[in-house]
């Protein structure tokens, strides 16, 4: 599914032109990307958690010439899914 897919989902239920359903996308994702981006956490009930964590530096090894080379820290994003959105996607499997 693209965000094309999501304003034409948002368009099709809520009645909203394609513009404001386009616009109210872009909110959203702006308004996660910023809150992301200061390191703060993102719960969204019934769907899930997501988490900037902080990597440290590592040692690590370049597999074409074995050197040992060192990982810089980095921030990485971790999506970790609600209980209720697991359900929903494994009730199919369940079922059969």
């Amino acid at each position: 599914m693209t965000k094309a897919d999501i304003v034409e989902r948002i368009h099709q239920k809520i009645g909203l032109t394609k513009k404001e359903s386009a616009e109210m996308v872009e909110s959203v994702f702006s308004i996660i990307k910023s809150t992301l981006e200061n390191g703060e956490k993102i719960k969204i009930a019934g769907f899930g958690n997501f988490v900037v964590k902080q990597k440290a530096d590592r040692r690590g090894r370049n597999p074409q010439t074995g050197e040992t080379i060192t990982i810089t820290a980095r921030r990485i994003l971790t999506f970790k899914p609600s209980q209720v959105l697991k359900s929903a996607i494994n009730s199919d499997i369940e079922a059969a």
